[in-house]
């Protein structure tokens, strides 16, 4: 029988090893961006991640942190951040909280960083875990972001769960050349697209295949 890992198991080194060997895992699987790489050495992902599952932290997979929500695996945090391409002085608006990790790699790269969350738990969670860790320009609210945020527009937006379709009102707060990463596809397999903003049209890529939890909203799936 496997053993479990409770909360106080730090395996190896402790959690900065464990991080360093996450970090190596993404470079070896395509993650190119130095700032991006910095950025996930710089935030420990143990701190967003439920108790019961701590010493899984560093696992390239998703883990659930309650409410039918997880935190999606460390590659496809990157591979999403990465696509959007950031320099350091946009503003980026997150659909989907969650556990607050997304968020919390994206202020490490962007100037200003709002994050949407329908469940207001895991809102307040990830907000007070963001506080605790300085993310001073990170300002959480509770609502359907299929909706957006009224404080756009904004020069990327990142959706961490998977729509039917990319949501209008998104792309309508997007800047010009702005870009939105999104899932797209059914309620089980999407593809990652990326949209570029050029005036009134807005230029698809499909990025590859994913699987997210469903974006519940207005603009996305029912409940």
């Amino acid at each position: 029988m496997a053993a479990t890992l409770r909360h106080t198991d730090v395996p190896g080194d402790g959690w900065d090893d464990l991080r360093r060997r996450m970090v190596d895992d993404l470079r070896r699987k395509g993650i190119r961006d130095p700032r991006v790489l910095e950025a996930f050495a710089q935030v420990p992902r143990e701190r967003f991640v439920p108790s019961d599952h701590r010493g899984l932290a560093y696992v390239d997979g998703p883990l659930p942190i309650g409410l039918g929500q997880t935190i999606s695996q460390p590659y496809m945090v990157a591979a999403m951040t990465e696509a959007l391409a950031l320099e350091g002085g946009e503003r980026v608006l997150e659909i989907g909280t969650g556990s607050g990790y997304q968020a919390a790699i994206l202020s490490r790269l962007a100037r200003e960083v709002v994050t949407i969350e329908r469940h207001a738990p895991l809102s307040g969670h990830a907000a007070q875990v963001l506080r605790e860790l300085e993310c001073h320009n990170v300002t959480c609210l509770v609502g359907d972001g299929t909706l957006g945020a009224g404080s756009g527009p904004y020069d990327a937006i990142v959706v961490t769960a998977g729509a039917p379709l990319a949501p209008l009102p998104l792309l309508a707060q997007l800047n010009a050349g702005g870009r939105l990463v999104i899932p797209v596809g059914d309620r089980g397999i999407q593809t990652l697209e990326r949209y570029r903003r050029a005036g009134d049209e807005f230029l698809r890529e499909r990025l590859m295949d994913c699987m997210f939890v469903p974006l519940i909203g207005e603009h996305g799936w029912k409940s």
